[in-house]
């Protein structure tokens, strides 16, 4: 059963869905309060006014009131006006009369003496003001109780609303409430002198009236945003994606909507592990025509459509902008300043207060649009031509007080509002011919260097990509298509990456620099790994693929062999190195990294000598910063891949290397091994949404397989599984044994041990073929434990052996423990041997200060009379500090047997009873739940209907959606 189908933990993640609003209103909890107060209560205000911006939630607001409204018996009338109702004086007082009139004879069977709709319908047709006037304070003083809804007053009819500001709400009965929504764009207007004042000075006039009180609804703050967003998605907004969606939306709600709305629909929101994030190079979407802020921009006159469009790209220069938009678009300086009030009036634009904006005189830094999400939508939907001409007017108005590399040069002078960092570069890629070519040039590529690496994707590849555009020497031109290519890997985007480096591997320009492209064949071969082209690295591998190309010797080598590296064909790499020997070790450029790619090599196949002696010299003194950085990282992923967390923390310290400045992948295996593994779990989900789940050391495979290994610990076998299997490539690809040991621990989990040994076998099987000693130590000692608990003494003792060899021959601390363990295991209870290895795998894991690995030998040693049982307590508390909720059942199990007692009853229950739901939710059967518990079906049968009675759950559906939503399982009364 695949429970799972909204939060699965698979490879790239699952596509989001937009589930619009949920039963509960998010972010309004005080203004509800407020509203039901007032509403209420008997001496309450008879006009309550919820006013607020576009998209802001007014309409969703008010039905919610009405909806609580009507659950407490209150009758609600609801009465809508739509765009046009202004043009008809009266019709709002006429349908509030109709509404009252309406109400009242449904309530009581009593001939009225009088009809107040008649009269109003009359007097709309006579426009007889004063007896209009008369009709609505009738129906008003009718004493049956109601609350009147109006929504959308900003469309109703200034006469209406001056009518409503006039009525004597002291005569109305209690019973009787006006409840009316409408937009405010801007503060209330000042008090005008026309006798005939429009809808926003009549609804201004209102909020003003003794017997209203009036809600303004705030926009969202972030935590309210990140809530609401959580239940749009039925998951765990990431912080990056709730940042980018609050800044884009600045927290109005129909913004946020809209925006998830065009994300989720190009898939460009991935959910993993109940965890939503904004994929890589997601591009910000751009608003349909029928939204409502595009629309709200189109119906107005012109001149606003041009002077919006112009300040789309201007706005960021502030108070100069009004000028260079007269000047740019051709509009008179009047026109351009009616456009800018009536965009503002009408919530489009905000305009920015100045230092002296609370004296009397008027002033303004300038304007921003309202929605940054609008803006974008006007910019990008610009023209080429006319784009690129305003981004020139951007450029020249910018560069006019600034000389060319000037180091001392002040910011361009933007708004503070503004991103200062991309603006003048974005402007300079857009406005591309039309500026100084050298000088734009020369920008684009020193902004595109202070923007590395730039995982966000804000423009350094954009800018790179625009300097290739105005180079026109060949030579030039092709160094600029380097640094686009190495600047696209940064970020993620290996497609563009292997275009450019494949550019320049099959044409370079004459007389380019070697080292440029023995870099770009580099580029080319690490691009296809990312991307996980197996076939291309496999013909890349070959002397065949480079022939022909106009390459130096060093630069195919190079390439050859990363490619055999990359596919984990280690003899084959190793081999043609030692061919070429003489080539790579006179290119002082190329020798310390493949020296580095030698020593992994020789460790891979059983010869660690070199590379335990390099990760311990200092560092490579003539290496540039960021290959000395390559070099440190790749050291540092194999002794982590290989569990020795000391040598790494002694790398991290002696090189001088920031852990958080560090790729994801490193850090997940540091905080794994360290034990911090809702820290790991985090960029695990991170990784697998990006696709980045694959390791450029030996052990490929490390991330998935190690997060697989965390999920197996919190009982979620399934998920585990699932992992496992997404992340599975052709095979010509990488060694996938490392997933084999994952896969075989989960099937051991489940009982079946018939299975795991063929995955087992089938992975030694693979290392075997390419000469590998990496990882076969956690096969072999999975292996032996199948063959024991088989009932297959010989066997597991000649896996035992292979291991002990293995031990010895890699000098392996991890390798050393797991022989230690297992035999500690396969020997039995009432072995000395046993009891002599568990005591000093018990030594051997504290000194290697692992969490996880040190709790389960401690588990391991007292269930073999190693050691005392007061261990159990240790290992119990550090399980309980990773989250492994089912190790911590089985030490649970293992206390009780010992006589101890386990601490924190209720608490147990609570992860007893979270535990099964889990198992559940995993889509187990009672059968396989009692073999990962170890206990009988009949006692799992048990702790299900104990389950259900202690809830109040009546199925195990109830239960999976509980554990999907995070639901508390245990009722109050429990």
């Amino acid at each position: 059963m695949a429970a799972r189908t909204d939060t699965e933990l698979v490879f790239g993640g699952t596509a989001a869905r937009f589930h619009g609003p949920g039963e509960e209103l998010l972010g309004r909890t005080a203004e509800s309060d407020e509203i039901d107060d007032r509403l209420r209560d008997p001496a309450g205000p008879r006009l309550i006014l919820v006013r607020g911006e576009r998209g802001i939630g007014r309409t969703v607001f008010a039905h919610a009131t009405a909806e609580r409204l009507r659950a407490g018996g209150i009758p609600v009338l609801p009465v809508a006006c739509v765009p046009g109702d202004g043009e008809r004086p009266q019709l709002l007082a006429l349908r509030l009369v109709m509404a009252l009139e309406e109400h009242r004879s449904a309530s009581t069977k009593r001939t009225p003496t009088r009809q107040p709709a008649v009269e109003a319908l009359s007097a709309m047709k006579h426009d007889d003001r004063p007896a209009m006037a008369e009709a609505l304070a009738a129906a008003l003083a009718r004493p049956t109780p109601a609350v009147v809804l109006v929504d959308d007053a900003q469309h109703a009819d200034a006469e209406s609303l001056a009518l409503l500001d006039e009525v004597d709400f002291d005569s109305v009965p209690p019973g009787i409430r006006l409840l009316l929504t409408s937009a405010q764009h801007t503060a209330p207007a000042r008090p005008s002198a026309s006798p005939e004042p429009g809808p926003g000075q009549a609804m201004d006039r209102l909020t003003n009236n003794q017997a209203a009180h009036t809600i303004a609804l705030p926009r969202l703050t972030l935590d309210d945003a990140t809530a609401m967003v959580a239940q749009r998605l039925r998951s765990a907004p990431d912080a990056d994606l709730m940042r980018r969606l609050h800044e884009l939306s600045r927290g109005i709600p129909g913004a946020l909507d809209a925006l998830l709305v065009e994300w989720t629909a190009q898939d460009a929101i991935r959910t993993a592990d109940g965890h939503a994030f904004l994929g890589t190079g997601a591009a910000v979407p751009l608003l349909p025509d029928h939204d409502r802020y595009v629309t709200a921009l189109r119906v107005l006159e012109e001149p606003c459509g041009t002077v919006a469009t112009a300040l789309s790209i201007l706005w960021p220069l502030g108070r100069p902008a009004e000028a260079l938009v007269a000047s740019s678009t051709g509009l008179p300086a009047e026109s351009v300043s009616d456009g800018i009030r009536t965009l503002v009036a009408e919530g489009i634009l905000d305009e920015l207060p100045g230092q002296n904006a609370a004296s009397t005189s008027r002033t303004s830094r300038g304007w921003t649009f309202r929605v940054p999400l609008l803006a974008h939508t006007v910019r990008e939907r610009l023209g080429p031509v006319k784009r690129s001409h305003l981004s020139a007017a951007a450029v020249e108005a910018l560069w006019a007080d600034r000389t060319p590399q000037d180091p001392s040069a002040s910011p361009p002078p933007l708004l503070e509002e503004a991103d200062a960092e991309t603006y003048l570069p974005d402007r300079i890629a857009d406005a591309g011919f039309l500026v100084d070519r050298d000088r734009a040039v020369t920008e684009l590529t020193a902004a595109a260097r202070a923007l590395y690496p730039d995982l966000e994707r804000r423009g350094m590849l954009r800018w790179h990509l625009g300097a290739v555009r105005l180079i026109e020497e060949q030579y030039d031109r092709d160094l600029a298509i380097l640094r686009s290519g190495q600047a696209a890997f940064g970020c993620g985007d290996y497609r563009t990456a292997r275009t450019a480096a494949e550019w320049l591997v099959c044409g370079p320009a004459e007389g380019l620099d070697p080292q440029a492209v023995h870099e770009a064949a580099t580029l080319l071969v690490a691009s296809a790994a990312a991307g996980q082209d197996w076939h291309a690295l496999s013909r890349m591998g070959t002397a065949l693929w480079w022939e022909g190309l106009p390459l130096s010797a060093m630069a195919t080598l190079s390439g050859r062999v990363q490619a055999l590296w990359q596919l984990e064909k280690w003899q084959e790499a190793l081999a043609l190195m030692l061919q070429t020997e003489r080539v790579w070790q006179a290119t002082p450029g190329s020798r310390a990294l493949l020296e580095l790619f030698r020593r992994v090599a020789e460790y891979v196949l059983g010869r660690p000598e070199r590379f335990t002696h390099a990760f311990a010299q200092p560092e490579e003194p003539d290496l540039p910063p960021h290959k000395a950085f390559a070099f440190n990282i790749a050291i540092f992923d194999v002794l982590l891949g290989i569990g020795d967390l000391r040598a790494a923390a002694n790398l991290l310290s002696t090189r001088k290397m920031n852990l958080e400045l560090l790729p994801q992948h490193n850090r997940f295996l540091w905080h794994h091994l360290n034990g911090q593994w809702d820290e790991a779990l985090a960029l695990a989900r991170r990784l697998l949404v990006d696709g980045g789940v694959l390791n450029v050391v030996p052990g490929h495979h490390l991330l998935p397989a190690r997060t697989a290994a965390i999920l197996l610990a919190q009982g979620r076998t399934t998920s585990a599984d699932r992992l496992i299997s997404s992340v599975r490539g052709p095979v010509n690809g990488p060694l996938e044994h490392i997933l084999d040991h994952a896969e075989a621990e989960v099937l051991r989990t489940l009982g079946e041990l018939g299975r795991a040994e063929e995955v087992l076998q089938r992975g030694l099987r693979a290392a075997d073929e390419r000469g590998s000693f990496y990882g076969t130590d956690e096969l072999l000692a999975s292996l032996a434990e199948v063959h024991a608990e088989a009932g297959h003494p010989d066997r597991a003792t000649a896996c035992l052996d292979r291991l002990d060899r293995t031990a010895e021959q890699m000098n392996s601390g991890r390798t050393r423990l797991l022989h230690l363990l297992t035999s500690g295991k396969i020997l039995g209870p009432d072995s000395p041997e046993a009891r002599k290895h568990l005591h000093e795998a018990v030594d051997l894991a504290r000194s290697r200060s692992q969490p996880f690995e040190t709790a389960v030998t401690l588990l391991t040693a007292v269930r073999a009379n190693a050691g005392p049982a007061t261990l159990l307590h240790e290992a119990y508390e550090r399980f309980g500090g990773m989250g492994a909720t089912l190790w911590r059942f089985h030490t649970r199990t293992a206390m009780r047997e010992a006589g101890l007692t386990v601490p924190g009853r209720r608490q147990a229950t609570a992860e007893n009873e979270h535990l099964l739901a889990t198992l559940l939710a995993e889509g187990l059967t009672n059968r396989q739940i009692a073999g990962v518990l170890r206990l009988s079906e009949d006692a799992v049968a048990n702790r299900l209907s104990r389950l259900f009675a202690r809830t109040g759950m009546r199925s195990r559906t109830e239960v999976v959606t509980a554990v999907l939503t995070g639901t508390q399982l245990t009722t109050d009364h429990h």
